[in-house]
């Protein structure tokens, strides 16, 4: 007997395996439909100096194009910002950007905002944003390269240029915060709200 009530899975707006695992780790069917949006527009309309707003917003955009889509069924979507004091990071393009990235937030603590949507027929049925705060190793140049070397094209698939559940555990002295949080989808908050919005036994 599942947990998961509807007749349809929930579908994610989200290409991320990591969210996806997630989901079906915790009993919830998923369907995955990756949205088309504008982030760089988006993360301009919630100004610089709002991350976590720009992490909601991001995932609201994405629930709401795929929603539009799929009328009558649930869609989550999720995102994520980091900030480094006043400054945003955003996916690097290639592994020099992922350098570069690494250069800045080395020996320094960053916030890792996850917004999560859950839309219903362009309704919104549920919004959150979570933060952690990571702290990273003042590591050498000779260890970034060879981070570099070992994590390969992964360094261009996440902001900030690491997957903490992967090689980039080993940029870190410190994490504070819900590690769901960190992976990209506040897990717990997300399970209350489908539980309050009867979708879940």
């Amino acid at each position: 007997m599942s947990l998961w009530l509807l007749p349809h899975p929930l579908i994610l707006a989200s290409k991320s395996p990591v969210r996806r695992a997630m989901l079906e780790a915790a009993g919830i069917p998923v369907e995955v439909m990756p949205a088309d949006v504008e982030e760089r527009v988006i993360e301009a309309q919630a100004g610089l100096d709002n991350p976590a707003g720009a992490a909601v917003l991001l995932a609201q955009a994405k629930a709401r194009a795929v929603a539009a889509r799929r009328p009558g069924r649930l869609v989550l979507g999720a995102d994520q910002t980091l900030a480094l004091d006043s400054r945003r990071f955003s996916k690097p393009a290639d592994r020099a950007g992922a350098r570069e990235q690494l250069v800045a937030l080395r020996g320094k603590t960053h916030d890792l905002h996850s917004g999560i949507a859950v839309v219903r027929d362009l309704n919104v049925v549920y919004i959150g944003v979570e933060t952690a705060r990571l702290t990273m190793r003042d590591f050498s140049d000779t260890f970034l390269d060879r981070y570099l070397d070992a994590a390969q094209e992964a360094v261009t698939t996440s902001v900030g240029g690491y997957q903490l559940e992967r090689l980039g555990i080993h940029l870190f002295a410190n994490i504070a915060g819900d590690h769901f949080t960190i992976l990209g989808l506040p897990l717990l908050p997300l399970l209350t709200a489908l539980r309050q919005h009867g979708v879940i036994a």
